[in-house]
């Protein structure tokens, strides 16, 4: 039909008697144009974003000049040697956590990092400060030391050797906790606020155990481990501790508190017996119950403490004395009295846990760590190494990587000597086993010769607690196994119990190859049980008590060099390698979550690391720090 006869209207006609319908259709509305605002002036808009431009590019060269010009003062300032005065006494205050290796003061006060005082300053400190003839002796300040066991065992040591010297070392706290007072008993006087107070309660170690929280949020957990003694999975899947759980950690527990009653005991001249008599009782309630029962010799305030080291100093009223930090101290260090010489022993350091990969300053990637290795290992120079080792372990897989690349330094015919810090546990103690001699401090925890596996199953928790469903499709029957999201079957858990069975029988050959030991022997000790370095020299796994300086003149020894200069890997990072490289944001959510969650920060970490565990795993049950 024609439309267009039936409404002509629409072609601009309108015949005569034709009527209109009764719903007519809407007739199209002419189009409204918005009615635009005038535009300001493109000039002035140039000239504006030209300013704004200008300012802030100003803004951001004035920031990078002023970041410049510190970096390069501090580094003229690092680099001049400063010359303390007469009648100075190096003051320790051991106020932040002692690391192994300290951080770059520009680093945490500019960027933002934690402080941290490195071992290894402290100690030589201590040992500069013993020929100084300049520096009278020492005062410590101590209130709450953060180290372990055997960071302690290194400074006190030291201390002791110091004043072989004939120098003094006294030593004042407003209070002291345990770790404070072990090392501060080392000193010739030990002097307390008369309103202070001693932690003196014995030692206790705990561990925080999850299955109840885990079960809560419908976590499902497989387990598989080989070692009776082997207790870090425990915290998942029990509610306390097992019987070889605990007779392993009393046993640890009693050896490190012991070394430190019988060090104490000598220092003081108290017995053993009655020092364990005052913790059982807890008699140390006052400042002077800690006089009574000969804990300190003096009850002061600290101007008197004061008068006190200018007395043993034998120095007038009418002459200055300087106190001297130790971030003063390392300035005054001649680096240049260090000759260069055509022998070197390389002190190399592995810290922190063992992962696959890249690692950093406080973490072992295989990768990094190895590349270190070698370096050293491709040195002619390079006589002898020293593997610095504090790690509770990590990865298994990359433990054998850095066992074997330690291999190849022996084959090149480089010495390799291991230096156990606080701990060289599991995944720490694989990568020792094979060196020529272990060195290990009495506190130090090491052993733990066992591995696990930790596949967590988070279908149950996704579903009933967050409503997420999982669901998919895949080509054969165990395609999806081991991604989290279910339960092992039978089958799987064969397979991942011969990985971790396999994986153990090679850590024992590994051990037993390096210690000259017979597997079964190795088998008897290892099983995931923990040592005290002390009791670890009576099992054969490590060769002598002693601390890094002792190690790397063991090293020196079985190199045959009376002279060499000992270099450092790592190379440490400068404070403009820091500024340019992309900033660690783990670290950095790290700290927060640890400032934020408070006590709460462990079961956090807890779960949090049960997604993150891949791979067998050879790590050690526990962490000491004492306070």
């Amino acid at each position: 039909m024609d439309t267009q006869n039936i409404y002509p209207e629409q072609q601009g006609q309108n015949p005569a008697g034709y009527q209109q319908p009764m719903n007519p259709q809407p007739q199209p509305q002419p189009r409204q144009r918005r009615k635009r605002e005038p535009k300001p002036d493109t000039r002035a808009r140039k000239f504006w974003r030209t300013v704004l431009g200008s300012c802030l590019g100003f803004f951001l060269a004035n920031v990078i000049m002023i970041v410049l010009g510190i970096y390069f003062l501090f580094s003229v300032v690092s680099s001049i040697n400063f010359s303390i005065p007469s009648n100075s006494i190096l003051e320790l205050t051991l106020d932040a956590p002692i690391a192994e290796r300290s951080t770059n003061e520009m680093s945490y006060s500019l960027l933002g990092q934690q402080k941290s005082i490195g071992l290894e300053d402290v100690l030589r400190a201590i040992k500069e400060a013993e020929k100084d003839n300049k520096v009278k002796g020492i005062s410590l300040n101590l209130t709450s030391v953060s180290a372990s066991p055997a960071s302690m065992e290194e400074i006190r040591r030291a201390l002791g050797e110091f004043k072989k010297s004939g120098k003094f070392v006294y030593a004042y706290s407003d209070s002291y906790t345990q770790g404070a007072y072990y090392i501060a008993s080392v000193a010739d006087k030990v002097y307390l606020n008369p309103q202070g107070s001693i932690d003196f309660r014995g030692m206790c170690l705990q561990t925080l155990f999850y299955k109840g929280l885990i079960d809560k949020l419908e976590i499902d957990v497989d387990i598989v481990k080989h070692g009776r003694y082997k207790s870090a999975v425990e915290p998942y899947f029990r509610s306390d501790m097992s019987e070889a759980s605990r007779e392993q950690s009393l046993a640890l527990a009693t050896s490190i508190w012991g070394t430190f009653t019988e060090a104490i005991a000598k220092s003081r001249n108290i017995s053993t017996d009655d020092l364990n008599m005052i913790a059982d009782s807890m008699l140390i309630r006052r400042a002077a119950d800690a006089l009574q029962y000969k804990l300190v010799d003096e009850l002061n305030y600290r101007t008197e403490y004061v008068k006190a080291l200018r007395a043993k100093s034998e120095v007038s009223e009418s002459t200055k004395i300087t106190m001297v930090g130790l971030d003063d101290y390392k300035l005054a260090w001649d680096e240049k009295s260090v000759k260069a010489r055509s022998k070197k022993v390389a002190v190399i350091y592995a810290v922190g846990e063992i992962i696959d990969g890249e690692g950093s300053e406080t973490v072992i990637g295989s990768t990094s760590l190895c590349r270190e290795i070698r370096r050293a290992a491709q040195d002619e120079k390079v006589q002898a190494i020293v593997l610095r080792v504090n790690s509770p372990g990590g990865s298994a897989l990359a433990s054998e990587v850095i066992w074997n690349e330690i291999e190849q330094a022996k084959a090149a015919g480089k010495v390799v000597v291991t230096s156990m810090g606080d701990y060289a546990a599991s995944g720490g103690y694989y990568i020792s086993c094979n060196s020529d001699a272990i060195v290990a401090e009495p506190t130090t925890i090491t052993g733990s010769i066992g591995v696990f596996g930790m596949i967590p199953s988070f279908g149950n928790f996704l579903a009933n607690k967050l409503g997420v469903t999982v669901d998919g499709v895949a080509t054969n029957a165990h395609a999806d196994a081991l991604r989290g999201y279910r339960v092992m079957d039978e089958k799987e858990a064969e397979f991942m119990q011969n990985s971790v069975d396999e994986t153990y029988a090679t850590f024992l050959s590994r051990v037993a190859k390096g210690r000259k030991m017979k597997v079964e022997d190795v088998d008897s000790i290892g099983m995931g049980r923990v040592w005290t370095g002390k009791d670890a020299l009576e099992i054969g796994l490590v060769n002598q008590l002693g601390n890094l300086q002792d190690a790397i003149e063991l090293a020196a020894k079985k190199a045959g060099i009376d002279k060499y200069e000992v270099v450092y890997y790592p190379k440490k990072k400068s404070f403009l390698e820091m500024f340019t490289e992309t900033p660690d944001a783990d670290n950095q959510i790290e700290a927060k979550y640890r400032e934020e969650l408070g006590e709460l920060y462990p079961a956090f970490a807890a779960l949090r690391q049960m997604r993150h565990l891949k791979g067998v795993q050879a790590r050690m049950p526990m962490e000491i720090i004492i306070e």
